[in-house]
């Protein structure tokens, strides 16, 4: 197996200062014994056939003291690192995300412990956030869920009274039928979003008319934007064929009208344009509602994400981070910007 070069290693696999440690010792225990053996004969001339026995018992001192070092090097520059990464992997498997490992070498160089270590303390690092992206996530879909409960219970047992009138009861059984689609609605979402991150949805790419789609989706929320006045823009829209998956880019449109038309006041205006430049289809959405913050837009893609939380009981915070996740699947790219009390632009591009 052919191993690819990671350019991050800058220090060799044995240093010239091991190397030589090494040899230096083999050096002086091969000398040491060579006196030791040239004295031996000349103090004992009578034991000239001993030879054989003598060079075997130096030959045996040799590679105990070789070994010695050996095991030494090995202990020092390998056992040690190897213990301490499984040590903190053990850690690290029990639940305890803020452990690092500090680098081993001294000189400042890399060798493949180094990186290792280096990789291993990057990944407990994404691991931290993912636990954190987690606990937010159950933390806010718990919250997201009891809401409309609270309501459906509240509501229900208001309607067992029997002393309500059935005005009284015809309106509080809207309201539970409201907090139901809400409820369905969120744990559709969760399970669209879920299915996306685990590429469980694929896109199914074919050509289809964008512009034709985008008329259908607007028309689609006729009803909402007429109960607002808002006047609906969508005389620049060019004819583009693009080669996407049309559910899932329909689900992109219905989210952005929807948006737009709840924080568009009434009397506002939304433009929807499709333009083709060079080899993209670029579509833009800009309202005249309430704008976003600097700090709301740069969050406004993130789940559960509420920037406006006068308008947090039409919405659940997951729309917009579909979006981003249906255009990154397809390879697009969508941008927001925003001003404050003058309106919000976002602008989608796909590759046709």
């Amino acid at each position: 197996m052919k191993f690819k070069k990671d350019n991050r290693i800058t220090a060799s696999s044995v240093s010239l200062k091991q190397f030589l440690a090494i040899f230096a010792a083999m050096i002086f225990t091969c000398g040491s014994h060579h006196i030791v053996y040239l004295r031996y004969l000349e103090t004992q001339p009578d034991k000239q056939n001993a030879l054989p026995g003598v060079l075997l018992g130096l030959l045996l001192a040799v590679s105990l003291i070789g070994a010695l070092i050996i095991g030494i090097f090995k202990k020092v520059y390998f056992d040690k690192p190897v213990r301490t990464i499984a040590d903190v992997a053990k850690k690290v498997a029990e639940g305890d995300f803020s452990v690092r490992i500090p680098p081993h070498r001294k000189d400042g160089k890399k060798d493949h412990i180094e990186v290792l270590i280096e990789d291993f303390n990057i990944m407990v690092k994404e691991l931290t956030t993912i636990e954190t992206l987690k606990t937010d996530f159950i933390a806010n879909v718990s919250h997201e869920i009891k809401t409309p409960l609270s309501v459906i219970q509240s509501y229900a047992t208001v309607i067992q009274d029997d002393n309500i009138t059935p005005a009284e009861r015809h309106e509080y059984g809207k309201t539970i039928v409201e907090a139901s689609k809400k409820l369905t609605e969120l744990v559709t979402n969760i399970l669209k979003l879920n299915k996306l991150e685990s590429q469980e949805i694929l896109p199914v790419s074919e050509p289809y008319a964008l512009d034709e789609q985008l008329r259908e989706c607007v028309l689609n929320y006729e009803e909402l934007w007429d109960k607002k006045n808002i006047t609906l823009v969508g005389d620049d829209i060019e004819e583009v064929t693009v080669n996407c998956d049309r559910t899932l880019l329909e689900l992109v449109w219905n989210n952005l009208i929807s948006n737009a038309i709840k924080f568009t006041d009434e009397g506002g205006t939304i433009t929807l344009t499709l333009k083709k430049e060079n080899s993209l289809a670029v579509v833009l959405m800009k309202d005249t509602g309430c704008g976003m913050s600097e700090v709301t837009a740069a969050h406004v893609f993130d789940r559960f994400y509420q920037g406006d939380t006068s308008h947090s009981t039409e919405g659940n915070g997951l729309g917009l981070a579909l979006v981003k996740k249906v255009i990154a699947l397809i390879g697009g790219e969508i941008s927001v910007k925003s001003l404050m009390n003058e309106g919000t632009t976002i602008a989608v591009k796909l590759k046709i």
